[in-house]
């Protein structure tokens, strides 16, 4: 096992109508910003909810809507000169994964005194600490499973054709409400989306190269396998609470550090789907869908002890030569995410060959030349991986 350095001190209330705890979990007497996203939180009335029971106590509440998927810098800087004008001093994130990392870039930029005016520099330290000395303290309420932004300190910030990572300890949020409830409302897809993307993160931390970490592997197996099982079940069911409960937590486990501690990390899938994103439109998750078979299937050898502890660990697989049972575990993968009703191929959103063209300038663009758990996928292996992807 690798050395590692693991923190987490974000506060979790799970379950059913966990809602009437945010009152106690939030400031009193303080001036609170609630930032949600394209109106779904105003149609299913949970936004209503949320003001409710802010009003139990005497607080200054504040909104701020529009926080689109794929959080848009421009956008966000709106909320920031609220905060900085009106002296917020808590936020709420009220929606899924952009509103909570919009959100955290909001906490950042309104107190980063060095960057006033210059908030788009805070976009350029990819994976290392943004050097700030603290961030407007935030709270969230998830209404979408899918990123684990509720329980870790990361976000992922738009700016045009540029997806780019922000981290900082001082974004973990200090609390988080998980009501599976909240989440009935969801269109299928994006309930799809959330199964893929929880997938993804966790085989991106597990399927790597051996690293004698037991527990960690053993705790994405069975967030792999409980996808597996409930994933199409709380796709076609959107009101059994318990499928979607457990939903909610994989989604929470899979990026709040627990299983990636200690052992090698990919994010080579992560890093072209976001490139697909920005350039395409196309949903983040679905990009995932598309990359992380090929990614598979081009990169065997480097990952093939890992790839079959996958196959039967996960899906069972014992029988038939070593690159047999892997190519029937990717062949598994992907019809369990075409189960969802998610496609995996470039083909299928109408990408070819220029498409590719295009994905592998933006990765050259943005410093994406040495990725994976080894550093060793060149352009020309993202190349072969988006071929093997159409």
């Amino acid at each position: 096992m690798l050395n590692f350095d693991f923190y987490n001190p974000t506060h979790i209330v799970f379950g059913k109508g966990q809602l009437e705890q945010l009152d106690a979990l939030t400031p009193k007497n303080s001036t609170v910003l609630i930032t949600y996203g394209g109106g779904s939180a105003k149609r299913t009335g949970v936004l209503a909810k949320v003001k409710t029971e802010l009003a139990k106590s005497d607080r200054n509440v504040l909104e701020f809507g529009g926080i689109g998927a794929n959080p848009e810098l421009s956008v966000l800087m709106g909320a920031v000169d609220i905060v900085r004008k009106e002296k917020v001093d808590f936020l709420l994130a009220v929606g899924g994964g952009s509103v909570m990392d919009g959100t955290k870039f909001i906490a950042i930029a309104s107190v980063a005194d060095d960057f006033i005016g210059k908030e788009r520099e805070l976009l350029n330290f990819g994976f290392t600490p943004v050097p700030v000395e603290g961030a407007v303290p935030m709270g969230t309420v998830l209404t979408l499973p899918a990123t684990g932004s509720e329980m870790n300190c990361g976000a992922v910030i738009t700016d045009g054709e540029d997806k780019l990572p922000v981290f900082s300890t001082f974004t973990f949020p200090k609390f988080s409400i998980l009501d599976p409830e909240l989440t009935y409302t969801l269109p299928v897809t994006q309930v799809a989306n959330g199964v893929v993307d929880t997938f993804v993160h966790t085989v991106e931390q597990y399927v790597t190269y051996p690293a004698e970490a037991r527990f960690q592997d053993r705790t994405a197996e069975g967030i792999l396998q409980t996808l597996i099982e409930i994933g199409k079940k709380t796709v076609e069911e959107p009101e059994n609470y318990d499928a979607r409960a457990n939903l909610v937590w994989c989604a929470t486990m899979a990026l709040n550090g627990l299983i990636g501690a200690g052992v090698p990390q990919d994010w080579n899938t992560h890093m072209i789907g976001h490139e697909i994103t920005a350039l395409f439109g196309i949903d983040h998750a679905k990009t995932l869908a598309m990359v992380q078979p090929a990614v598979w299937k081009v990169r065997k050898e480097q990952k093939k002890e890992k790839l079959l502890q996958y196959a039967e660990r996960v899906w069972g697989i014992t029988e038939g030569d070593e690159e047999t049972r892997i190519d029937a575990a990717i062949s598994k993968t992907e019809e369990f995410f075409q189960s969802l009703g998610i496609k995996t191929r470039l083909g299928d959103h109408d990408i070819g060959e220029e498409g590719i063209d295009r994905i592998i300038e933006s990765l050259d663009k943005h410093g994406m030349t040495a990725l994976s758990e080894t550093g060793d996928v060149t352009l020309d292996i993202s190349r072969k991986i988006l071929q093997a992807a159409l």
